[in-house]
């Protein structure tokens, strides 16, 4: 990926040279040139093209923005609840996740989200015990991690 993205600046800077332009314009309309040059390419190269990673970061990024809003939201309505009718719990969730890292990352996605915490991992680091001021339904929350932060994090990784 990043050879790729060194390619691009590349025939980006080298497309000012020849336009002979030294402007911000110039330089993107090379990026852009870049882009589909890297696009053929990639036709006859056995690699993925470096924007579709990009994408896959920028949908993480997006996804946790949702989810942060959606969690303060909930957190808020739990501190203005005067009933205090809310059902604090400890959730297992058991990640598909195989480094380190990634699972690293969704441990750090959870805690940064408010109302929930990252407890302890399993022997095997598969398992993430999670705790969260709000647990209606443990096996839906275990699902939404499961389908958002967890699946996001593998079209970042893979």
């Amino acid at each position: 990926m990043p050879f790729q993205i060194l390619i691009n600046v590349l025939i980006a800077i080298l497309w000012m040279f020849l336009q002979n332009e030294y402007t911000f314009v110039s330089f993107l309309s090379g990026y852009f040139i870049g882009i589909l040059i890297l696009i053929v390419i990639r036709r006859f190269l056995k690699f993925d093209f470096y924007l579709k990673r990009v994408w896959a970061i920028l949908k993480l990024i997006y996804l946790f923005m949702i989810e942060l809003i959606k969690a303060n939201i909930d957190v808020v309505k739990v501190v203005l609840n005067p009933k205090q009718d809310h059902q604090p719990g400890i959730v297992a969730v058991r990640t598909r996740l195989e480094s380190d890292f990634e699972i690293s990352m969704l441990a750090a996605l959870i805690t940064l989200t408010p109302g929930t915490i990252s407890m302890d991992f399993s022997d095997d680091s598969k398992t993430i015990y999670v705790h969260s001021i709000d647990v209606p339904d443990k096996e839906a929350m275990i699902k939404d991690i499961q389908d958002s932060f967890e699946k996001a994090i593998m079209e970042v990784t893979k």
